[in-house]
């Protein structure tokens, strides 16, 4: 995915929200585990210390003994993390087992019978532990008060946090990549019309549909719709284009004629310079006419639908059978390397305009061959000759109008400006490069090909328009 990709970004921004949730979301788990740790601690202390209470008696001699000390086993453990301490008014003490030879420095306090306080202390061998403490008064008559204190060791608290917190940012990450995966087929999903339309636009580009699928998602019909009604006022205004450029140049058949006329008149009254001249202008104008017509006629070709394709394979045959009729091409030998049922998105009468010129210029340039090759993957074509080439310098010059190398042969010079304004109808591009052969090599491809391979190969983007048509025998069949 692109930077600039709208899916990217909106992946992006569901990963980024699913990560902020999710550590939002842990952190939250942590603090109510912690809470709820807490709050275990404290009922099992409250548990512990009951019992310790309830164990107490007073012996004969009016001491406090601890006749059923609490039940767990981590009492008598040293050191283990849980721990009773017993002190009267009189001095006495009395400790768990597991306090070893330490005692619990309580802060000075004076807990009431139905009170439970609790205090976070420093414990033993430097442990910070809970304590839960109640005061009693064991005997009546001689009203010995007793303080009885049970802690707990925080830090094995403390480790369960953790522990717990490690394995829930395993699991959330797990949860967070099933999530971001989610997250990405869930835009691809929504994406998808997206795609369509992108394959409707480029379909519509190529000539095989006038408009893009009114199947789509409610969200995205109303884009649609706009985008069809536009296709639609679009194709009315080339029509009515077509239709205008088809009148002008009609309106021009018969003055052409009548200046044709006169020129034959002027040849029989003798003034032959005039009459060329005459005849020179209007084989001009009526070039020009001819092109505009031509034009006219591509506009509407161009992406006009499925059917406009044609099979290269029979036009490149009829096409070389004919040329090879002709004097330019009585010298030149014709090879040919074009797949059968290869089919190119082209009128058949543009494809053979755009052929033709290049195949007459490179028979009429060659020196003894001219190939045509032709692939179907990219599709490409190239007609490539084995005469002098063309500079790298002059590419440009070629391809203006009436642009030519040689000024003295036949011809005027605008058949690549001709073969330019076919192909920019139909989205496509010419590069001119050299041949394996040794002359030129003109090659054509869609303009949606990412680069076209070929020996030496010179780019050319100019646009320059040309105004001569085919002549009329490279256009048949």
């Amino acid at each position: 995915m692109r930077l600039g990709s709208l899916r990217l970004r909106l992946v992006a921004a569901g990963t980024i929200a699913l990560l902020v949730a999710l550590g939002v979301a842990g952190f939250g788990m942590v603090v109510l585990f912690k809470r709820h740790v807490a709050r275990t601690l404290a009922a099992d202390l409250d548990v512990h210390l009951r019992q310790l209470l309830n164990g107490l008696e007073v012996d004969a001699e009016g001491r406090i003994v601890v006749s059923r000390p609490p039940a767990d086993p981590r009492f008598v453990v040293p050191l283990s993390g849980l721990y009773w301490q017993i002190s009267d008014d009189h001095g006495l003490l009395l400790r768990s087992r597991s306090l070893w030879d330490t005692i619990l420095p309580l802060p000075i306090d004076e807990p009431g019978p139905s009170d439970v306080h609790q205090h976070e202390l420093a414990g033993p061998d430097g442990a910070h532990v809970l304590v839960a403490e109640r005061g009693i008064v064991m005997n009546p008559e001689s009203q010995i008060k007793v303080r009885a204190a049970v802690a707990y060791d925080l830090d094995g608290a403390a480790i369960a946090v953790r522990n717990f917190a490690k394995d829930l940012s395993i699991a959330l990450a797990v949860l967070a990549f099933i999530l971001a995966v989610g997250t990405s087929v869930q835009v691809s999903l929504g994406l998808r019309p997206l795609a369509v339309l992108r394959r409707g636009v480029a379909e519509i580009r190529s000539g095989r549909r006038q408009h893009l699928p009114v199947d789509v998602p409610t969200e995205v019909a109303p884009l649609v719709e706009e985008v069809n009604a536009l296709l639609d006022a679009q194709s009315r205004e080339i029509m009515r284009s077509r239709s205008r450029a088809a009148d002008l140049a009609h309106g021009f058949k018969t003055p052409l004629a009548a200046l044709t006329a006169d020129a034959a008149r002027l040849k029989e009254l003798g003034q032959l310079e005039l009459a060329r001249n005459v005849e020179d202008v209007a084989e001009a104008m009526s070039r020009q006419v001819d092109r505009e017509l031509a034009l006219a006629r591509l506009r509407g070709k161009a992406r006009g639908g499925p059917e406009a394709a044609t099979e290269l394979a029979p036009l490149v045959d009829a096409l070389l059978g004919t040329l090879g009729r002709t004097p330019a091409a009585a010298h030149v030998s014709f090879d040919g390397e074009v797949p059968s049922g290869l089919r190119v998105a082209m009128d058949r009468t543009d494809l053979a305009e755009v052929l033709g010129n290049l195949l007459e210029n490179a028979a009429r340039h060659a020196a003894s061959t001219v190939r045509i090759v032709a692939s179907a993957a990219p599709l490409i074509v190239s007609v490539e000759d084995d005469g002098p080439g063309i500079p790298e310098a002059k590419i440009g010059r070629v391809l203006e109008r009436g642009g030519r190398l040689d000024e003295q042969g036949p011809g005027s010079g605008l058949g690549l400006a001709i073969v330019q304004d076919v192909l920019e109808a139909y989205g496509w591009r010419l590069q001119i490069g050299r041949s394996e052969l040794g002359g030129a090599r003109i090659t054509i491809a869609p303009a949606i090909v990412p680069a076209l391979r070929g020996p030496q190969p010179v780019a050319s983007n100019v646009t320059s328009k040309a105004a001569s048509p085919l002549p009329s025998i490279l256009t048949a069949g």
